[in-house]
């Protein structure tokens, strides 16, 4: 199979390194090549105290809002870059070769698609010119203690009164939260229902509501994006109902970002891998270590995977350019890349040895990498999820 560009491919690849190049601020430059911006880097800038931070995220949105690259797979009628499968792919390559931090967080890539499918004409008037402003960023309120991958045993009450809901219950792994203008959540609003029925999809457009309380959960390495959210008797608009009532699991479970192929793991990996030699190399110490042990075919084995991977992102593009959906496929794609992170990080600190201890230095980058791939097979949809999916869908299995 020939994977080379044709000719309208390699001319909009080519648009796309030039704004790369010309436009993505020394801020993020220096991050690519410290091993990569942090997760949701343009969200904590927007944010930051340091007003450097807040003009490089305000710069590099508004260079890929010329273009309508803010959010690429919304519809150019709601303000969206309306790109074909393949040009998302090649924009979210070039962006993930270049380490370039993407923009507007979950309202453009989730709550968005779901307003223009689901949202009344004034919900999409009211939410969506802001989140393509970068004006307005909100977080996910989906997880709950005891409802991660069985989402629908989720608790959260929401009880109408009058013109509003009322809110009671706890959100957890609620990533960006502190830095989030609004939430949309689910929440149950008919207990007696069966669990996929029975809840609804709410916007709190203000995270600043009275009864919302927000704390931080800091990671192994000790950084902070993921956070507990607790309502008490947090009022919401009964308009900011998205959808029906008691109908919200199909609202909730909307995908219409079409590029599902995480050709942004798949490069991600390559850069890992290739820092690691690079580091590798540049030490006699670790270069004739590595030489003479097995960590150097685990090196050579980790290449193959990353090649694998990447095809695993060439097979789901190419079936959404032919106008197909992809189910058990990008469940693969996502089963292999998770695993793929944690297996390049142990492999990483094997090769580096007793540097692998340090959090801090040369070698930052691959120690907190080995930390933060510990909660890989668990969030987006755990391992196990994905292997169910792959045999029901994919082989036709019976369910267990």
């Amino acid at each position: 199979m020939d994977w080379r560009d044709n000719t309208e491919q390699a001319a909009f690849r080519a648009e796309v390194r030039t704004l790369i190049e010309s436009r993505l601020p020394g801020r993020y430059r220096a991050m690519a090549e410290a091993g990569g911006p942090g997760e949701r880097q343009w969200e904590f800038d927007r944010k930051s105290p340091d007003a450097a931070a807040r003009a490089s995220a305000i710069e590099w949105h508004g260079a890929l809002a010329e273009r309508g690259w803010v959010a690429p797979h919304w519809p150019k009628e709601y303000g969206g870059g309306g790109l074909t499968p393949m040009e998302q792919f090649v924009l979210n390559q070039e962006l993930a070769r270049a380490a370039a931090p993407p923009v507007g967080g979950s309202g453009v890539g989730l709550l968005g698609p779901t307003l223009i499918i689901h949202g009344t004409p004034e919900q999409k008037a009211k939410y969506l010119p802001p989140i393509l402003a970068g004006e307005a960023t909100w977080a996910q309120g989906y997880s709950e203690p005891g409802s991660g991958s069985d989402l629908a045993s989720l608790q959260t009450r929401a009880v109408r009164d009058g013109d509003d809901f009322v809110l009671n219950g706890q959100k957890i792994w609620t990533s960006g939260a502190p830095t989030a203008d609004a939430l949309f959540a689910l929440v149950r609003t008919d207990p007696q229902a069966p669990k996929h029925r029975g809840i609804s999809f709410l916007l709190i457009d203000d995270i600043k509501t009275p009864g919302i309380t927000i704390r931080p959960l800091t990671d192994m390495g000790g950084r902070h994006y993921f956070n507990e959210v607790f309502f008490q008797d947090v009022r919401v608009p009964a308009r900011n109902l998205v959808g029906e009532e008691n109908r919200g699991w199909y609202v909730g479970m909307t995908l219409l970002d079409f590029e599902r192929s995480n050709i942004g793991g798949a490069v991600g990996a390559r850069r890992k891998l290739h820092e690691l030699l690079e580091v590798v190399r540049a030490n006699p110490v670790l270069r004739n270590r590595v030489n003479s042990s097995p960590v150097r075919q685990e090196i050579a084995q980790r290449y193959i995977e990353t090649e694998v991977m990447y095809q695993f992102s060439l097979r789901v593009i190419s079936m959404q350019n032919r106008g197909q959906v992809p189910n058990d496929e990008a469940s693969m794609s996502k089963l292999y890349n998770s695993e793929l992170s944690q297996r390049l990080a142990q492999t990483a600190m094997q090769a580096i040895g007793m540097l692998g201890n340090l959090l801090e230095g040369s070698d930052e980058s691959f120690a907190r990498s080995y930390i933060g791939t510990v909660p890989a097979t668990i969030r987006g949809g755990t391992s196990e999820v994905q292997r169910n999916v792959i045999a029901t869908r994919g082989l036709g299995l019976p369910r267990g």
